[in-house]
């Protein structure tokens, strides 16, 4: 072909298609204007509706894309594909697209699942899949955490409502348990009332529940004492990180021992 005919052509597919690309376009951008204006909208609603923050951002991402799924089929219709013909090509391959996306789905179900029986929310402290982290975000799919050392942490929904979750902030309270070893020859009411004192003397250290002490072990070098105050949530490592530090001081004070391997040390300096 000649470049007459090239530029005839050309100028066919632009008479054919050129309004509808510029349809396409114009409804492109009205549609995604349109789709922010929904999500502010909706976003609006259910803040006055006092909305669950999780449950709330589920829906918004739902919603978002589930316009924009819409807003391209409309597109895809008026550049000329019919959309019947569309769906029955999707509905054909749906088997085959179920099949390959088939942990996607069974991770939307376990997003679905999280939404409707709350086992956690956003800002909850949570232990799940080996990971231990500060729910940050439930989306579609995933579920974000921040991790203690700020890592970013992303579990798949699927296998999230299906495991174990060990959720820390549900009660408010927790209980610390810390160990402490001393020698055979301390008095075990003295280093009882040693150890309580601690406990009583920290500010974050609830009164009720009330903090033990205990003898939880004669081991073969210590008795050992299983330590048990009680903190706010947000204050547990605070309280676990003090109590350690001022047992020791205050044992070091008492004139009480805290063992350790002599024998060790002995080595080491030969």
């Amino acid at each position: 072909m000649n470049l007459d005919t090239w530029i005839n052509k050309g100028y066919e597919l632009i008479i054919d298609f050129g309004p509808k690309v510029l349809t396409a376009i114009v409804i492109w951008i009205i549609g995604s204007w349109s789709i922010k204006l929904i999500n502010k909208a909706a976003s609006k609603v259910m803040n006055k509706g006092n909305y669950d923050l999780s449950l709330k951002k589920f829906l918004l991402n739902l919603l978002h894309w589930s316009l924009k799924i819409l807003l391209i089929v409309v597109i895809l219709g008026t550049v000329g594909i019919e959309t019947t013909s569309f769906a029955a090509i999707l509905a054909a391959a749906g088997l085959a697209v179920g099949m390959a996306l088939q942990g996607s789905l069974a991770n939307f179900a376990g997003g679905v699942l999280l939404m409707i029986f709350k086992p956690i929310k956003i800002g909850d402290l949570i232990e799940a899949q080996g990971e231990l982290g500060v729910v940050k975000e439930i989306e579609i799919f995933t579920t974000k955490l921040t991790g203690l050392s700020n890592r970013e942490i992303i579990i798949p929904n699927g296998s999230l409502s299906n495991g174990n979750i060990i959720n820390y902030t549900t009660e408010g309270t927790r209980r610390v348990d810390l160990t402490f070893g001393v020698g055979y020859d301390s008095d075990i009411k003295k280093t009882k009332e040693v150890l309580m004192n601690v406990l009583t003397s920290h500010p974050k250290v609830l009164k009720d529940p009330a903090p033990t002490v205990n003898v939880s072990e004669l081991a073969d070098s210590s008795i050992n004492f299983a330590v048990r105050p009680w903190s706010t949530s947000d204050d547990y490592w605070d309280v676990y990180f003090d109590i350690t530090e001022n047992v020791k001081e205050a044992l070091d004070a008492a004139g009480i021992e805290i063992p350790y391997p002599h024998a060790v040390e002995i080595q080491k300096k030969a």
